[in-house]
């Protein structure tokens, strides 16, 4: 609770005060001439170039936070007469404070009502896993990749990223602001993003003043053009880069638009530079749109004869250039390596997670889907069509307002936007497209609304009174119903499972490289201090790329080379009966809810060889002969991993829990009578009731993988049955507002062990000239290796218990609860019980070493 209130509540505070007190410093650079409304998105813009410059050189990168609290400080001392004329009086605050925290609430929606940090839209975009571990680096280290391990994953991604002039501009803000409070980043991310977004709100209300609206009228339309149900989307997935480019676009309109004098230009500089840093020199795109508004203001004066204001004009312009080219100096010092990202970026043929192009129509805002990806259906299609269509309307009306209105500067900007909106598409791909979509979103949005502002301006009485306000609820009601249903079906991350691998982060950091074989990109933050590799990752450790088929695809450990687990001192597994063992110079090191440790034994040599495919095809018998011709030859012996007896009670192919057919039920025999841990593998973010015989054993929701492909288990639910035949059914809880109970809801498996099986099988030492008693009981796998593998290895305390944080005390949505409240148990120390071939038998069992 004491992370959850720091992170929603404080953070979000202290990232106020920061951005003020430097929205404050810029403005007193501008004459003390900007809105108030501006200072908070302009101070994002300032922090953006402090944090990307301090950041540049390794030396002066921790000093990070502590630089943002000087400028932020400097810009209150300096800027102490603004503040008293902002602070009176107190009814002109109204829209400049609620109208953020309004969209801050609205974005942080899924987590703030969660009650628990966690982020939300997990597994739609791991992309927000690369920028925690880049923001977490580049205040550690700087620009410095000297020491980085090239061959596995962890070091591969930083380089790829981060050494490649990948705009980082909201990374180094994000990573030096939230240290400020000892936060651990994977819960701070959403809370940045959401921040960041709320500034946009500032400069669309002084745009909606602009179109005519006052009042509740500007205040609506600056909140649907912030919160379109496109922005919100990518809000939700947290992809911060264009999230923190959208207020700097609407600050660079709003500055143009409101005012043409040499004032804005500082402010402006630094906004745009902010940009370029967070989007990378694609970004000149939209800072070109604003700058064509006082350029034709110049051409104008210039054609008029005064010479003297177009000279002042162009010095003003020449400091402001100057401004942005130090304030995104780490762009523009590397441009070739910008520019070819931001090629790359424009030109790839990989979508992403995008299944198909978004469709133009989403541009309107409203977009009634479960995620921005996806396609409205049914009823919610029809809905669409019908706010699109209306929205659409209002845009035109709006823009022929504009025109007749004679508002040149705003009509200018908004009709630039939307030809750099064409050209870039036409320019991009679909993975660009997309992005280049969602920062045009909002003026179309506020065209619709300049179209509200129109039909108040009739002289028709029935118009103002009655049209204009079912327009204006219409275009409202179209975006915030859009978000509302994305905040249902959000898939929110789970908690105690990330606490559990930043524990071990803590324990073990400074022992790796490890091998990492649970598919979980946010891993690479959480798991920083232990250099991990991901088979499956899309950077791979080198030496191990067949090991999996694609990204994302399960890590079969029995097709690595022995020779590479030489590299691994340790290998971290999800706790899954199913999944093979790692190899016999592995023993269990540490056990916990939802992941073990294995510590490679001192001395342990690479195996002569070793046969195993999956835990479902099992070795052959005529391959256990080879094997043990080998052993012979080489003087070892075999060694081999029984399979973890197991009861099947759903198969392969998955039981999806639709809304509409909310449960499913099937039957299983148990041989005997006693204790059982069921595991169910899937993804289950909605409540589901677990019911045995019509007794409900517990209420799963919020365990999550991110990844449908391959799913992982849960942690096991304890229970005691009778032997014979018995029922088992899931069902969802029902309807309910809370965030995420729309979500995913299927199984892919559910099978029952007894207590403490999966980590601590036995393994078996047979003969090489035995080797034929291994053909009767079918191991998971076998191999030829010498006795440097026979000894045991020690654990750190009780497995499952005190040692892990989060785990099986968890409280929230994440956990497993019971009838009683409390939560499955898990980390039993029983042995398995399976039996494996004749000939000793040697346990996993460990005993303590640290």
């Amino acid at each position: 609770m004491v992370t959850f209130l720091l992170t929603t509540l404080a953070y979000p505070a202290i990232l106020a005060a920061l951005c003020l007190g430097t929205g404050l410093l810029v403005d007193r650079c501008a004459r003390r001439t900007l809105p108030g409304v501006l200072l908070p998105a302009v101070g994002v813009a300032g922090l953006v170039g402090v944090s990307q410059l301090s950041t540049d050189l390794p030396a002066s990168a921790p000093a990070t936070p502590f630089l943002i609290v000087l400028v932020a400080v400097a810009g209150f001392v300096l800027g102490a007469p603004r503040i008293r004329t902002l602070a009176s009086p107190a009814s002109r605050r109204g829209w400049q404070i609620g109208l953020p925290v309004a969209v801050y609430v609205i974005a942080l929606a899924p987590l703030l009502f969660a009650g628990r940090p966690t982020f939300s839209s997990y597994g739609l975009l791991p992309d927000s896993a690369v920028h925690m571990i880049g923001a977490d680096f580049l205040i550690h280290h700087g620009r410095d990749y000297a020491h980085l391990d090239p061959t596995n994953s962890y070091g591969q991604y930083i380089r790829a990223y981060f050494a490649t002039s990948y705009p980082s501009g909201a990374d180094t803000l994000f990573g030096g602001s939230a240290p400020l409070l000892g936060l651990p980043l994977i819960w701070a991310f959403q809370p940045f993003n959401a921040f960041v977004l709320a500034t946009a709100a500032g400069p669309a209300w002084l745009l909606a003043r602009e179109l005519g609206l006052r009042g509740w009228w500007a205040g609506a339309a600056a909140l649907s053009a912030t919160v379109p149900a496109l922005v919100y989307g990518y809000e939700l997935v947290a992809s911060i880069k264009e999230v923190t480019a959208l207020p700097m676009i609407l600050t660079m309109g709003a500055l143009v638009v409101r005012r043409r004098s040499s004032d804005s230009a500082i402010p402006f500089a630094v906004v745009a530079a902010a940009g370029v840093s967070a989007l990378g020199v694609a970004f000149t795109a939209w800072v070109l749109v604003a700058l064509a508004i006082p350029a034709c203001a110049l051409l104008a004066t210039a054609a008029a004869g005064a010479r003297q204001d177009v000279a002042g004009l162009l010095r003003v312009g020449g400091l402001a250039a100057g401004v942005t080219l130090v304030l995104a100096w780490p762009t523009w010092s590397g441009l070739s390596g910008s520019v070819a990202v931001a090629e790359n970026i424009a030109g790839t043929t990989n979508a992403g997670n995008l299944v198909r192009p978004l469709r133009i129509e989403q541009v309107a805002g409203a977009w009634f889907s479960r995620n921005y990806t996806g396609f409205p259906h049914n009823f919610y299609l029809d809905l669409t069509s019908l706010f699109v269509g209306v929205t659409l309307a209002a845009a035109v009306l709006g823009a022929v307002h504009l025109v007749r209105a004679g508002t040149r500067g705003l009509a200018g900007w908004c009709g630039l936007m939307l030809v750099a909106w064409l050209a870039l598409t036409a320019y991009g791909a679909t993975w660009t497209d997309a992005k280049i979509l969602m920062l045009t979103s909002p003026v179309v949005v506020l065209l619709a609304w300049a179209g509200v502002a129109g039909i108040r301006a009739s002289p028709i009485e029935l118009a103002r009174s009655l049209a204009a306000p079912v327009l204006g609820v219409v275009l409202a009601a179209g975006v915030l119903g859009s978000d509302a249903v994305q905040y249902h079906d959000t898939v929110l991350a789970p908690t105690a499972r990330y606490d559990e691998l930043a524990s071990l982060n803590s324990r073990f950091a400074g022992r790796g490289p490890t091998l990492f074989t649970d598919f979980d990109e946010w891993s690479l933050y959480e798991l920083r201090g232990l250099d991990i590799g991901g088979p499956d990752f899309v950077f791979r450790p080198l030496g191990l790329e067949a090991v999996v088929a694609g990204h994302g695809d399960p890590v079969d450990l029995d097709r690595v080379p022995p020779a590479s687990f030489l590299s691994y001192p340790l290998i971290i597994t999800r706790r899954d009966p199913t999944a093979s063992r790692p190899p016999s110079a592995y023993g269990l090191l540490w056990e916990g809810s939802y992941y073990d440790v294995w510590r490679r034994l001192p001395g342990a040599l690479a195996a002569h060889g070793h046969i195993g495919r999956s835990h479902t095809v099992p070795v052959t018998c005529a391959e256990i002969g080879d094997l043990a011709r080998v052993a012979r030859s080489a003087g070892v012996g075999l060694v081999a991993a029984n399979p973890v007896v197991r009861v099947r009670v759903v198969t392969r192919g998955d039981k999806t829990l639709r809304r509409s057919r909310g449960s499913f039920a099937t039957t299983f025999d148990t041989p005997g009578t006693g204790t059982w841990d069921l595991w169910l593998k899937g993804e289950l973010m909605s409540a589901i009731r677990v019911r045995v015989d019509g007794r409900l054993v517990a209420t799963i929701e919020g365990q999550v993988s991110g990844n449908e492909v391959n799913s992982s288990a849960a942690r096991p639910l304890r229970i005691r049955l009778a032997a014979g035949p018995h029922t088992l059914d899931f069902a969802r809880t029902g309807p309910s507002l809370a965030p995420g109970a729309g979500g995913a809801a299927y199984l892919s498996a559910a099978f029952l062990t007894r207590p403490g099986a999966g980590a601590r099988e036995r393994l078996v030492d047979v003969a090489p000239a035995d080797w034929r008693s291994l053909c009767v009981h079918r191991p998971q796998w076998v191999e030829a290796t010498g006795p440097a593998t026979t000894a045991a290895v020690p654990t750190t305390g009780r497995p499952g218990r005190s040692t892990v944080r989060g785990a099986a005390g968890a409280t929230g949505p994440t956990g497993i609860s019971g009838p009683t409240g409390t939560t499955g148990a898990t980390g039993a120390s029983e042995p398995t019980g399976a039996s494996g071939a004749s000939g000793p038998t040697r346990s996993a069992e460990p005993t303590p070493v640290e």
